[in-house]
C-alpha cells in the first residue's frame, strides 16, 4: 500500500480545519424585510401563486368558449357489395354492384347565440372563483407573516435572554471571586462558596440551552423566508408597542370591511348562487348558428346517384330544447338551493368567529400592554432588592440564600419584561391579522 506523504496529510488536515471554521454568513434583518423575503420565497405562498395561475388559466379557458366551435373530419372506407334478397333471406341474393371506394372530407362550424345565459354565468362564476383564490392567497400571506413574526420575535427573545444571562454570569463570577476571598479569610462558610459555584454552573447550563434555542429558531426563520439555513439572522430593534387608541367597536368595523375570512365566505356564497343560475339555464332552449361543407365520393346522398366527387354545403339557424331537463335537473336545482343556504350559514358563522377573534385579540393586546407596565415596575423593584441584599450580605447582615434568591428574582423579572414587550408586539400583529390588515 502506497503511503501518502506527510506534507499532503498535514495540508489536508489544515484544509479541513479551515473549512470547518468558516463562519456562517450573517444578515441584519428587520421584520418588514423578513416579510418581503417570505412573500417571494416562502413555499406556502409560492403554492398559492401557482393556484392563482391555475385559476387564471381556467377563467381564460371558459372565456374561450364564446368563440365558434370549428371542426374538420375525413374518412376513407372500402364498401362491400350490396346483396338484395328478392326471394327472401333463405335464398341466394342478387349482388348489386356498387362503387367500392368511399371518401369524405367535412368541415363544420357552430356559434352559440343563446343558452339561457349559461356561458355568461359560467364566466362570472370563474371570475368569482379567481377572486376567491386571490383572497385566499392574501389570507395565506397574512398568516405566513404572522408565523414569521412569531419566529422572528422568538429569535429576538432568545438573543435578549442570552445577553441577560451573559451579564448575569459576569456578575456571578465577580460575586464568586469575592466569596472565595471571604472564605479564604474565614469570614463565610465553605457551604456559601459551594452554593455560589453551583448557581454559576446552572447559569452556564442555561446559557448553553439558550444558545441551542437560538440555533434552532434561526434555522426555522431561514427556511421560512427562503435563506440558506446556515445564515445567521440578526434581528433589528423593534419599535415600542402602540397603545390602544381605538375602541373595540372601531376594530370590529374594520374587520367587517377587511377580514379575509368574511371576504372568502362572501365569495363562496356568490359562487353557489351562480351555480344555481347555471342549473336553471338548462331549462332554457339553445339557439345557434351553424355552417358545414363536405367533399365526398361517390355521390350517394341525393338521387340520381353519380360515381364522381361532389361538394355540398349548408348554413342556418339551429334551435333545440331538452325535454328531459324538466325532470333531470329537478334534484340538481334543489341541491344548489340547499348549498346557498349552507353558504349563508357559513357566512353568518364566519361573522361570529371574526367578532370573537377581534374581541380576543383586542383584550389580549390590552392585557399585554398592561403586563409591560407591571414587568417594568417588577424589574425596578427586583434591581433595588438585589442591590440592598448584595450590600447586606457582604456586610454579614444577610444569608447567601437571600442574595441568590434576589439575583434569581432580578434575572426572572428581566426575562419577564423582555417577554412582555415581545408578546405585546406579537399580539398586535395578531390583531392586524384578524382585521385583515397585516
Amino acid at each position: 500500500m502506497k503511503l501518502v506523504p506527510q506534507t499532503i496529510v498535514i495540508w489536508l488536515i489544515t484544509l479541513g480545519i479551515i473549512q470547518a471554521q468558516t463562519p456562517s454568513p450573517q444578515l441584519t434583518l428587520s421584520l418588514s424585510e423578513a416579510w418581503q423575503k417570505a412573500e417571494k420565497f416562502n413555499k406556502t405562498i409560492l403554492e398559492q401563486d401557482l393556484r392563482l395561475k391555475i385559476s387564471h388559466e381556467r377563467l381564460e379557458q371558459t372565456k374561450s368558449e364564446r368563440l365558434p366551435e370549428l371542426g374538420a373530419s375525413t374518412q376513407y372506407a372500402r364498401v362491400s357489395n350490396l346483396p338484395i334478397y328478392e326471394r327472401g333471406i333463405l335464398n341466394t341474393p342478387f349482388q348489386y354492384p356498387v362503387l367500392h371506394n368511399f371518401f369524405q372530407l367535412k368541415t363544420e362550424a357552430y356559434f352559440k347565440v343563446y343558452e339561457g345565459k349559461k356561458l355568461q354565468t359560467k364566466i362570472k362564476a370563474e371570475e368569482t372563483e379567481h377572486a376567491l383564490v386571490e383572497e385566499e392567497k392574501k389570507q395565506t400571506e397574512s398568516e405566513v407573516k404572522l408565523r414569521v413574526a412569531a419566529v422572528y420575535l422568538d429569535l429576538q427573545r432568545n438573543l435578549i435572554y442570552k445577553d441577560l444571562m451573559l451579564k448575569n454570569i459576569e456578575e456571578a463570577e465577580k460575586r464568586l471571586t469575592e466569596i472565595r476571598e471571604l472564605n479564604k479569610n474565614g469570614v463565610v462558610l465553605k457551604s456559601d462558596l459551594l452554593r455560589a459555584e453551583l448557581q454559576l454552573s446552572r447559569q452556564k447550563m442555561t446559557l448553553h440551552e439558550i444558545e441551542n434555542s437560538i440555533l434552532i429558531t434561526n434555522q426555522k426563520l431561514d427556511l421560512m423566508i427562503g435563506l440558506p439555513d446556515t445564515t445567521i439572522v440578526i434581528p433589528a430593534p423593534l419599535p415600542a408597542s402602540d397603545s390602544l387608541a381605538k375602541g373595540y367597536e372601531s376594530f370590529l368595523d374594520e374587520a367587517f370591511d377587511h377580514a379575509y375570512q368574511l371576504k372568502i365566505a362572501s365569495k363562496q356564497k356568490e359562487i353557489s348562487e351562480l351555480h344555481l343560475k347555471e342549473v336553471r339555464a338548462d331549462y332554457k332552449p339553445k339557439v345557434g348558428l351553424f355552417a358545414e361543407y363536405t367533399y365526398a365520393y361517390p355521390q350517394i346522398t341525393f338521387y340520381p346517384y353519380a360515381g364522381a366527387l361532389y361538394g355540398f354545403g349548408m348554413a342556418g339557424l339551429k334551435a333545440s330544447y331538452s325535454l328531459s331537463s324538466l325532470y333531470h335537473n329537478k334534484h340538481r336545482e334543489q341541491a344548489a338551493m340547499v348549498e346557498i343556504q349552507r353558504q349563508q350559514v357559513i357566512e353568518s358563522d364566519s361573522e361570529d368567529q371574526v367578532r370573537q377573534a377581534v374581541k380576543e385579540a383586542y383584550v389580549r393586546y390590552g392585557e399585554a400592554l398592561h403586563r409591560i407596565e407591571v414587568s417594568e415596575l417588577s424589574t425596578r423593584q427586583a434591581a433595588e432588592n438585589y442591590r440592598i441584599v448584595h450590600n447586606t450580605y457582604f456586610n454579614q447582615l444577610s444569608l447567601l440564600t437571600d442574595l441568590l434568591d434576589a439575583d434569581t428574582q432580578l434575572l426572572q423579572s428581566q426575562y419577564d419584561l423582555a417577554s412582555a414587550r415581545l408578546a405585546a408586539r406579537l399580539q398586535y400583529y395578531q390583531l392586524l391579522n384578524t382585521l385583515g390588515k397585516l
